[in-house]
């Protein structure tokens, strides 16, 4: 079968290619998954260069998160073939790799979920990642209530989007923060956010202005770097901010004496970690988005479909800030 192979870590791909490799067999209680859609996500960016916090062993296919259709099943599996699944692939199991796998023609899938009926292989793709980080966010680690304020930067991105819809959906008041005129009349259009900000001028004022002067109860920032800097400027007493990511490129400090002065929290979020040390809690966020993505409540927006020979394209658009909302390869 073929998938995307990392090879060498670097800033240019240059030890990505697209290569053939042994289709795996599934084991006991496993699905072999023909791949229909698989989702970007901008750690699999990071991982090309060796920047994000799961390093695999070289080489390894890259992706993680997919949509398909089940193939073969496994001894005891508790699905047939044709069967519409999304999930993760195992590890170890797309080439003997060590990777994610989720880029590539088959893979397997271990506890894989069913698609709901009216997702596309793409949206089922896109969703997982993006709406389980902004559900344990807001709502494992966040505690947000309805009525408060939520300031989402990064907001036309995968896991911004997502916090956007998720928190209008659960009621609180929502800022949407980005640095695109374009991308953020989209967000407004698509997701009615209660208020935009264009932060590239600052935005401390204009929360503060939009909030009554009280400031944000919940930032979620996924962009770091100066923006973080500034949310600790307008973030309401007592409130809480979300440190997601730092697709900036720079790890911010957090001069302790503000933490004092606003009574705030700094709370890290893993989403994937935090289901690995609380799995019944972890389980009980996955069946609270999933079911509220079958009852029409949430859906993603794909920015584009890409078949596997294109993915330099896929991952420059993500790179280059071009994306709104997520692309997805189509092997």
């Amino acid at each position: 079968m073929r998938a995307l192979v990392v090879s060498k870590l670097g800033p240019d791909y240059e030890g990505v290619s697209v290569q053939e490799i042994d289709r795996p067999v599934p084991g006991p209680g496993e699905v072999l998954v023909r791949i229909r859609a698989a989702a970007l996500n901008f750690p699999d960016l990071l991982q090309t260069r060796g920047e994000y916090q799961h390093k695999p062993p070289l080489p390894f296919v890259a992706g993680m998160e997919a949509a398909g259709d089940v193939v073969q099943a496994g001894k005891g599996a508790s699905f047939q073939p044709s069967d519409r699944v999304v999930g993760s692939a195992r590890p170890e199991a797309v080439g003997g790799s060590g990777g994610p796998g989720a880029f590539c023609e088959y893979a397997i899938m271990q506890s894989p979920r069913r698609i709901p009926e009216r997702f596309s292989y793409a949206e089922a793709a896109a969703f997982g990642t993006a709406y389980l980080t902004a559900y344990v966010s807001l709502v494992s680690r966040g505690q947000m209530k309805p009525g408060e304020w939520v300031l989402v930067h990064g907001a036309a991105g995968g896991v911004g989007l997502a916090a956007v819809e998720l928190a209008k959906v659960l009621g609180a008041r929502v800022i949407a923060a980005g640095s695109s005129d374009e991308k953020l009349k989209f967000v407004r259009a698509a997701y009615t956010p209660d208020a935009v900000v264009n932060v590239t001028a600052g935005f401390k004022d204009r929360v503060k202005e939009i909030t009554g002067g009280a400031g944000a109860d919940i930032i979620y920032d996924p962009v770091g770097g100066d923006v973080f800097d500034e949310s600790v400027r307008c973030i309401a007493f007592g409130g809480r901010l979300l440190t997601i990511g730092y697709a900036s490129g720079r790890i911010p400090a957090l001069p302790v004496n503000m933490a004092l002065i606003k009574g705030m929290s700094v709370i890290g979020v893993r989403a994937g970690e935090y289901g690995r040390r609380y799995p019944e809690e972890g389980r009980r966020n996955l069946d609270a988005i999933w079911s509220m993505a079958a009852d029409g409540l949430l859906t993603p927006h794909i920015h584009a479909e890409l078949p596997l020979d294109r993915w330099r394209e896929a991952y420059d658009m993500l790179g280059l800030r071009k994306v709104v909302g997520k692309v997805v390869i189509t092997p």
